[in-house]
């Protein structure tokens, strides 16, 4: 997080919700730590209290990324998970983020680009910006819930709340993230798929279904790591994360 790979990735980031958008799409983005229980659009596509749509009544959709800091304020939207309609006002937005990416490359977040920009357009333009509060968080948590709210996570794993996603950000490295996926039930690649370019083990791409076979795992690959974060089976045998934690379970 931080480094020149990762300022690389949130500018590619930039240019493919860019490109979607001009030509007339609207965009579900997220980034590759997202586990889906079920498809997010249906959300997006429900109605209120008054019969209104969320896509009708909104230009962007975020997840909130339950950070304090002041360089996300007043929105906090995470950048990682996000629907977005293509109209003139979210193209405008999307093309500034662009011409912004020396400000990506220097603060090293497209994130705190994103919400400034979110804040200007919506306050010049008129962009309607929807960012998910602490009522949608039972349909949408994330790495805070999982790092802070143990109880929460308890209630994912019991069945009792039945969320949309999971997004495991918060979490420092790609190493961390992988673990903490595998032992809250929430990865379905296979090991021998890891690591390695598709043209190894696929002869012929066009052969999707047995590439998912092969790679792809119906049931998830759980598999514990640290006691001390939430796991969906108990882990009390594995070492803690934390110093002074309490085991999860």
């Amino acid at each position: 997080y931080g480094d020149a790979t990762f300022t690389s990735m949130m500018l590619a980031k930039i240019l493919c919700v860019l490109y979607v958008s001009l030509l007339g799409y609207d965009i579900l983005f997220q980034d590759v730590d997202i586990v889906w229980y079920k498809s997010p659009l249906l959300f997006f596509h429900s109605h209120d209290g008054v019969g209104k749509r969320l896509v009708d009544e909104y230009d962007i959709i975020f997840q909130h990324d339950g950070s304090p800091q002041q360089r996300y304020a007043p929105y906090s939207a995470n950048s990682g998970f996000f629907f977005v309609k293509s109209n003139s006002k979210t193209k405008y937005l999307l093309t500034s983020m662009l011409y912004h990416g020396d400000l990506v490359r220097k603060t090293s977040s497209h994130q705190q680009v994103f919400n400034h920009l979110l804040l200007e357009h919506s306050s010049l333009m008129g962009l309607r910006v929807k960012v998910m509060d602490q009522h949608d968080i039972k349909e949408f948590p994330g790495g805070d819930q999982y790092q802070h709210d143990n109880n929460g996570m308890h209630r994912i794993f019991s069945g009792q709340d039945k969320p949309f996603l999971f997004h495991m950000f918060w979490t420092d490295g790609h190493a961390s993230k992988l673990k903490f996926l595998r032992q809250m039930g929430g990865w379905f690649v296979n090991d021998a798929c890891l690591g390695h370019w598709v043209t190894s083990f696929a002869s012929d791409l066009n052969l999707v279904g047995s590439l998912s076979g092969r790679c792809c795992s119906v049931e998830p690959l759980v598999t514990c790591h640290y006691r001390d974060k939430p796991s969906i089976i108990p882990c009390n045998d594995s070492p803690f994360y934390d110093k002074n934690a309490k085991p999860f379970w």
